[in-house]
């Protein structure tokens, strides 16, 4: 191994004590199965919490800070600690809700980006026709200035409207 290669990276995991850094390292290394120090899509995929989870993808996405089709391990913690509550302030938790509907990483999520998020987490459950409606009303519910785009503010606002119970089927649940 190369100098320095295996020293797990403390500096850039906010919210775990090492411990827990540790741990997730040794869960890290055990998922990486070709040993490459970062997790394709497939690789993620064997978390079992992750099995039944319709956004997984989505989240690799988001999780994936430089854009690399992989997750390194910094990328990996940063991501699971928005999954421990405790830690993580309610705006960075928000911001990445958000960014999960945000395909395109422009700042908005579009109708046709609500559509196809939602579609992954409906599945067959409803027509394509009735899911349209669904967005639609939402766009027209949150898009406050009428551009026919959802910003970070707007999307924030229908968030706090929007009870816990509610929120909480948006939350994935990873433990470490």
């Amino acid at each position: 191994a190369m100098g320095g290669k295996n020293s797990i990276p403390i500096e850039a995991v906010e919210g775990f004590t090492p411990e827990e850094v540790t741990r997730l390292y040794k869960r890290f290394r055990k998922l990486d199965k070709d040993s490459n120090e970062s997790l394709s899509v497939e690789e993620f995929l064997a978390l079992p919490e992750l099995k039944e989870n319709p956004l997984v993808h989505r989240v690799v996405s988001v999780f994936d800070a430089d854009n690399s089709g992989e997750l390194d391990f910094t990328e990996f913690v940063r991501g699971l600690a928005m999954f421990t509550t405790k830690n993580v302030d309610k705006d960075r938790k928000l911001q990445f809700l958000f960014n999960i509907y945000d395909m395109d990483r422009d700042g908005f999520i579009s109708n046709q980006e609500l559509f196809n998020v939602l579609k992954m987490m409906v599945g067959t459950n409803l027509t394509e026709t009735q899911l349209q409606q669904i967005v639609d009303k939402t766009v027209v519910q949150l898009d406050k200035d009428q551009d026919g785009m959802i910003s970070y503010e707007e999307f924030c606002g229908i968030i706090a409207k929007v009870s816990g119970k509610n929120m909480g089927k948006l939350q994935l649940t990873i433990q470490c």
